[in-house]
């Protein structure tokens, strides 16, 4: 089974960096049926920076409305899907590195059943570079 790779659209939110934030954004979007394809959040400033990559960029808007989410974006990450085995995050590192292109940030992790999945960007600046880089049209 060969790796996938592709771009996709995500959503910034910045929001308290409290207990039970996440978690209430997270129930407001699955009443709105959202499907999330990537969710990252980490701390920044004091507060906290959740990162959304919904499956449907629309469904998403309308449900973060609805729930009165003020949503940044759209913006573009790569999320990485495939076999897991010993290096496969640290190969697709090594493709940007070789074009001399950095990474700001990856998640990634075992899926279970013997796959992986990453959620990486990179500056927008690099962005088509990182493209070419990973053979993604």
């Amino acid at each position: 089974m060969a790796d996938t790779i592709r771009a996709v659209q995500y959503f910034k939110v910045k929001v308290p960096n409290r207990a039970g934030v996440g978690a209430k954004m997270l129930e407001s979007l699955r009443k709105g049926k959202v499907n999330l394809l990537g969710f990252s959040g980490f701390p920044r400033g004091g507060r906290a920076q959740v990162d959304f990559a919904p499956a449907n960029p629309g469904a998403f808007k309308r449900a973060a409305r609805q729930a009165k989410i003020k949503v940044v974006g759209p913006q573009t990450c790569f999320l990485a899907m495939g076999k897991d085995r010993p290096g496969a995050v640290g190969a697709l590192m090594a493709k940007l590195a070789a074009k001399k292109i950095n990474v700001t940030a990856l998640d990634a992790v075992a899926a279970g059943s013997g796959r992986y999945g990453a959620i990486f960007w990179v500056k927008k600046r690099d962005f088509a570079k990182a493209k070419r880089a990973l053979r993604i049209r």
